[in-house]
């Protein structure tokens, strides 16, 4: 997997090293828990049986939280 992720590097030329850990950890926080995917279904995509493991996994991030607020505070 790693060298499927480096290939993809390379012709998005990033310079950056990424592992396939990096790019899945990444997946989870920023494409999908960012753009308001809900926490258990992310848990589906990765594989993890255990919504706990997802939650250390991909960490919830400032946006999300701000965003997710601004939709409380809309409904109230």
């Amino acid at each position: 997997m790693n060298s499927y992720v480096k290939e993809v590097m390379k012709a998005a030329r990033v310079r950056k090293h990424i592992t396939f850990h990096s790019a899945r950890h990444t997946f989870a926080t920023t494409v999908t828990l960012a753009n308001g995917v809900p926490i258990e279904t992310v848990s589906k995509l990765l594989g993890h049986t255990k919504l706990s493991t997802t939650q250390i996994y991909a960490r919830v991030i400032d946006s999300k939280i701000s965003n997710d607020m601004d939709k409380l505070r809309e409904k109230l």
